[in-house]
């Protein structure tokens, strides 16, 4: 949700600046759309940095998480082994008794 919402805050000032910038430029067409064209690059390249630093941010994240999944597991698989061991045992010993 997050991103989303940086990514429309983005959009939005994106937008919102290059109506203003229209509506209050002092030079003339050409000059206009060629600064206009500069600064939509501008955002274009903010809003890229954004995105790949989000995507890194995740993947990270996720690496992570499916670290601590498989540590978790492994942790609980040795658990398991070693009370169904102990539990073998407890049979053997109570069948001979």
């Amino acid at each position: 949700m997050k991103t989303d919402k940086v990514i429309l805050g983005v959009l939005g000032g994106l937008a919102a600046g290059a109506i203003m910038g229209i509506l209050f430029a002092p030079d003339k067409g050409e000059k206009t759309r060629k600064k206009i064209k500069r600064k939509s690059n501008d955002y274009a390249d903010d809003l890229k940095d954004k995105y790949e630093t989000a995507l890194d941010t995740i993947s990270k994240k996720y690496e992570t998480l499916k670290q601590e999944g498989q540590d978790l597991y492994i942790e609980g698989k040795s658990k398991f082994d070693k009370t169904k061991k102990e539990l073998e045992n407890l049979d053997i010993k109570n069948l001979n008794n």
